[in-house]
Parts: C-alpha cells; structure tokens; sequence
C-alpha cells in the first residue's frame, strides 16, 4: 500500500456511509468519500458545525450527497433517537466510521448517564450507536465499521474496578482507556460478526498526531498536548493526511477485517496507511469478552 491516498478510494456510487464528527478528520472523511460518489450523513451534536461542514462539503463537491443528521454520543437517548430515524430513513448502511471524540478535560466531566465523558462519548457511545446501526449493516453487502483509536492506546489501560473514574480521576490516562477500549471493541466485534455470520467487516484505525481540532477545542487550557498543537503546529500532519489510515480501512479492497491501520512514518505519528503495531493489551480477549459485556448493560443495548 505505498503511498495510498484518497485518489485511490474505488467508485463509492451506490454505498452509503456514517461519519461521526462535524470537523476535522471527520469532515475530511466526508469530503473523500463524497468525491469518490458516496451518500454521507455527518452525525454530530451541533447544527451549526454540522450545516457549515455540509456547505463545505458542498463548496467543494457540488455533486456531493451530504446531509447532518444530530447525533450527541454523550447522550445515549440522542444515540437511540439516531438510530430510529436512519432505520427509517434507508434499508442498509454501507459504512460506519466511529470517528468523534473529546480528548483530556482537565477536571472529571460526565455525560447525560453519568458516564466518564471520554470513555462515554469516545467509546460507549459509539458502541451503542454501533449496536443501533447493525440492521442497516447487516442488509448491506460487504458493510465496514471502522473505530477510531489512537497512539494513546499504547498506555491504555481498562480499570474494570474504576471504569469511569469515579475514586481517581486523570485526563489522560482516561483518554488513554477510552481509545483502548475503541481498538479491543473494533477486534471483538469482528470476532463476534464471523461466529455469528453477520457479514460485516470490523476494522480499526488511527491518525497519528494531525492537525484537527480535538486538543483546540479540549477543555483544558493548560494541558501539554493541547500547548503542544497551539505552539507547534507544524509538528502534526495535515488532517487529509491523518485521515488517509481511516478511508483506506473503510474503502480500500485490500484492507482486511480485523486489521488496525496507522501512519507508516515516525513511529506511526504521520505518512501513509499501513497497518499499525498492537498494543499487547489490545489482544487480550478474556477483557474484550468482559468489557463487552460490562458495555451492554452500561450503553442498554444488544447485538444479539
């Protein structure tokens, strides 16, 4: 796969795709894959961001087939009500890339159930919205979900005793668990679509470190990371460029089930798709059964 790039992407006519996240890698997801012909919905929690990320995809991609649908991860009701209406709305869904994300607050922030924001909104949520979606999924021929994880993952740790941090709260080790449980859920649930023959492809992918707005927009204004992206932006790669490891996961013929894509160059922090080292932690399938499991009862779903 030397030097892959969006051009590569095949013909998309005909397939349909989720993208969460109304900026950054999310919106240059939209863009690629509405330029190779594919129907996008952009799901996000604001109307705004999301009708200037349609306008933007429309500006450059007159012929695009775009539109925002509301989704708030941190709010498992705005997941329920997401799914309901894309069920209503088509009979299959070609793509789902499990992109949006919060990243280090400084203090311990909950969603609307009381969730740990990063872990429900970055994994938990996405979960759930995974769950919803698998009808469509299932009904599509040679369905992709692609989670999002990151270099985070490598120190990730699950904390089953203290899952959302309710004793000891740290930001980035938060982080950390909630991209590890985005990456052992993208392998679980391909182990669990080729026992039950679901006929949906799982795949994982991270961005290295890229220049979107995730650490911009993060709460806390005095972290390192987020000093880091203010202070040294030509550290990070272009967000088109972050995204490529995402896009050939979700389109590319050669990219396989199962498999977790990252950038080739720079300890995985930036160049072109390939795929990426595993963390060990990542492989272990007694906690992937665990943790899935624990997420069922947590995110009040099923996927039967």
């Amino acid at each position: 796969m030397t030097h892959w790039t969006a051009d590569d992407i095949p013909n998309q006519t005909g397939r349909s795709a989720v993208v969460t996240g109304t900026g950054g890698l999310g919106l240059e997801d939209a863009l690629a894959l509405t330029r190779a012909g594919a129907e996008v919905v952009i799901a996000g929690r604001n109307p705004d961001k999301g009708a200037e990320a349609v306008a933007r995809v429309r500006r450059e991609v007159p012929s695009a087939q775009v539109r925002f649908e509301r989704l708030d991860l941190a709010d498992l009701a705005s997941v329920t009500a997401f799914g309901e209406r894309l069920r209503g709305q088509t009979d299959h869904l070609d793509i789902l890339i499990n992109n949006a994300a919060v990243m280090v607050p400084p203090t311990r922030v909950e969603t609307a159930d009381g969730f740990e924001l990063q872990l429900g909104t970055n994994y938990l949520g996405h979960f759930a919205l995974t769950a919803h979606l698998m009808p469509l999924l299932r009904k599509a021929s040679a369905a992709r979900v692609v989670s999002l994880s990151s270099v985070a993952a490598r120190s990730g740790a699950i904390d089953f005793d203290d899952l959302n941090a309710r004793r000891r709260y740290r930001s980035m080790p938060a982080y950390g668990q909630s991209k590890l449980a985005c990456l052992m859920f993208a392998f679980e649930l391909q182990r669990r679509s080729e026992a039950g023959g679901w006929g949906v492809a799982s795949l994982a992918a991270h961005p290295g470190v890229s220049r979107t707005d995730l650490l911009l927009n993060a709460p806390g204004e005095g972290s390192l990371p987020r000093f880091f992206r203010k202070t040294f932006p030509f550290l990070f790669q272009p967000a088109a460029q972050g995204a490529l490891p995402t896009l050939f996961a979700a389109t590319a013929p050669e990219a396989r089930p199962g498999v977790y894509y990252g950038p080739d160059g720079g300890g995985e922090l930036r160049g072109y798709p390939t795929e990426a080292k595993v963390p060990p932690q990542a492989l272990d399938e007694t906690v992937a059964r665990r943790l899935w499991a624990i997420s069922e009862d947590l995110a009040g779903v099923s996927f039967g």
